[in-house]
């Protein structure tokens, strides 16, 4: 066992013992508000199987309780949850906040702003899909298991196993919250019902040996030291057992419960077609921005920055030639030139992974003078697994475990080469890795003096405005000085945020069709109609999420703006970075006064 895993297994001693002795035996709060922050995450933890893994703390240690079992998806688990935000909600009231300072009141009013808004959401706690294209339990399941489920020896192997054989049970348990929406009128449209059946469908359909959890398992054992041929024959032949029993067995349940819901299930979609709907919405884009915002005031932002980048991008198309009405017209030619893609040749999915991957080390290089740190945990480019791809984002980023058995990961979808851009492949590069998503995630693991949660939670509006905020940094420092093609893929990914801001409103609170919504995206952006179409099919089932991108983008740069302004030649922009990164997500209210704090102690 290494050196790591011993601190962090010691670590995970103090909070079991903490948090499942100590503070049952104290009534009220706990003794200081560091405590009652290890007391809060003890107790979430302790029924988050899953969430456990994927930080990575304790799997495989001697305190491993709990990855053997996957996380219960049932309605008893969300009002259990919605229970114990209520409580530390009344606990952490009860601390008086006038005697906190420094990190202890960032770190309260943190707490406070995100149980707040849970127990307030606990309202609309039911309106969500948790089956649907994007970002679904039939197809989160499976890639956590075979991203984040670490197979090191035969007891790990032996737990890949039973958390197999715990499908159905789960499956079962997201049949019934299924229905449990149902009877409350919380149905996904017909589309996203057609969508998960097709994908659930061909999950099960292929021979349980091709099933990517048997190949990942399978992969995974060979050549692993400590097992005996006898052990792994065994233990491939109880993982094929589970995946053609219990797996499949779960899989049918939801499709079962799908094909049933599809005739109750209507076309138009829309939070407002559900019960109380614009105020679910309201609420959404209250929680997602971090913002006390409007849907209406979003929307006109929107339109406003639609037309702000247009005049940009018709900028630099007409130095390059390229003239058409629309922004769709004059990337569509751009996209004729064959010198913007990879040829469908052999071995093309490798080299794509191979140029990103450098890509990411320019962008080290190239940004360094910004930053004062860089994470310790190194990032890697990986393919979208091939049986999520279909529905699966175009890329993502996976934050690297905790106790260093995992790095970052930078997901790219490579289920059709054609839309991978070359002019746009920097700017992902630094969006989703360097100095993007890798730099905030992995960085705010290794902040001291602050409670973990306070280095895990993902608030969107902070880590996605982050991201995009990185992407202009690269224009600032002059990356796309000589290159205005990779200028022009900056400004279509900036003009995709914005145009969201836009849809979402406009699907959600303007009862937009899904047509409208597309040629909308289409006109404004130019991209290829088949991403269009994912893109607005995710927002329909995750209303408002789309709206923290770029309205924590324009927050982060207006709060710069303002420490500029305020500071002269006094301002550093790394130590500015260091204020925005070395705190951890916070929702952007929050934040803000974290830099206000900053500019006064700086004399500004």
């Amino acid at each position: 066992m290494s050196f790591k895993k011993i601190l962090f297994g010691l670590f995970a001693v103090v909070l079991l013992v903490f948090g499942i002795w100590g503070y049952k035996l104290i009534w009220g709060k706990p003794f200081n508000i560091d405590h009652f922050f290890d007391r809060y995450l003890v107790e979430a933890a302790l029924s988050e199987p899953e969430i456990l893994t994927l930080l990575g703390l304790v799997d495989n240690t001697f305190l491993d309780f709990h990855s053997h079992k996957l996380t219960d998806a049932s309605p008893q688990h969300t009002y259990r949850g919605l229970e114990r935000d209520q409580k530390y909600l009344d606990l952490l009231r009860r601390y008086n906040r006038e005697q906190l300072s420094g990190q202890k009141a960032i770190s309260y009013d943190m707490m406070e702003w995100l149980l707040a808004s849970n127990v307030e959401g606990g309202r609309w706690a039911f309106h969500d899909f948790p089956v649907n294209q994007t970002f679904g339990i039939q197809s989160q399941t499976p890639e956590f298991m075979t991203t984040n489920h670490q197979i090191i020896g035969k007891k790990s192997a032996e737990h890949y196993i039973k958390r197999l054989r715990a499908f159905e049970a789960k499956f079962d348990q997201v049949r019934e919250s299924v229905n449990y929406r149902a009877e409350r009128g919380v149905i996904p449209p017909q589309f996203v019902i057609d969508h998960v059946l097709r994908e659930m469908t061909a999950f099960i359909g292929q021979p349980a040996m091709e099933n990517p959890l048997y190949v990942n398992f399978a992969a995974s054992l060979s050549g692993l030291e400590g097992i005996s041929e006898g052990d792994a024959a065994r233990l491939l032949a109880d993982a094929l057992s589970a995946i053609e029993r219990e797996v499949t067995t779960g899989y049918g349940y939801l499709i079962e419960t799908f094909e049933a819901l599809h005739a109750r299930a209507g076309e138009e979609s829309g939070a407002w077609t559900l019960p109380d709907g614009d105020a679910y919405y309201r609420y959404l884009t209250r929680m997602h921005t971090t913002l006390p915002l409007t849907p209406e005031e979003i929307h006109q932002t929107g339109l406003e920055e639609v037309a702000r980048i247009k005049a940009e991008m018709f900028e630099l198309f007409d130095k390059i030639g390229i003239s058409g009405e629309t922004v769709a017209a004059r990337f569509a030619v751009l996209d004729e030139d064959p010198a913007m893609f990879y040829p469908d040749t052999t071995g093309v999915h490798d080299q794509i992974i191979a140029d990103y991957t450098e890509q990411i080390r320019f962008l080290y290089e190239a940004t360094a003078p910004l930053f004062n740190r860089t994470p310790r945990a190194e990032v890697e480019v990986r393919r979208v697994p091939e049986y999520s791809q279909e529905t699966a984002p175009f890329a993502y980023y996976n934050i690297p475990a905790m106790d260093g058995s995992r790095p970052g990961i930078f997901f790219i979808n490579l289920r059709d080469i054609t839309e991978v851009t070359k002019y746009g492949m920097m700017t992902l590069s630094a969006h989703e890795a360097v100095p993007g998503h890798h730099f905030q995630l992995a960085l705010a693991q290794e902040i001291e003096g602050v409670p973990v949660i306070r280095q895990v939670y993902p608030f969107t509006a902070y880590v996605e405005g982050w991201a995009l905020y990185t992407e202009w940094l690269l224009d600032e420092i002059g990356v796309y000085d000589n290159d205005p093609y990779g200028n022009l893929g900056r400004l279509q990914a900036e003009m995709f945020r914005a145009v969201r801001l836009v849809v979402d409103t406009g699907i959600h609170l303007k009862r937009w069709t899904r047509g409208e919504a597309v040629s909308y995206m289409h006109e404004n952006t130019g991209m290829p109609l088949g991403d269009i179409i994912s893109e607005i099919d995710r927002y329909v089932v995750m209303p408002g999420q789309a709206l923290a991108y770029k309205i924590g983008m324009i927050h982060i740069q207006n709060l710069r703006t303002e420490a500029e302004a305020r500071l002269g030649d006094a301002f550093d922009v790394a130590e500015f970075h260091d204020v925005i990164l070395m705190n951890g997500g916070l929702p952007l209210e929050i934040l803000s006064t974290v830099v206000e704090n900053y500019i006064v102690q700086a004399g500004g």
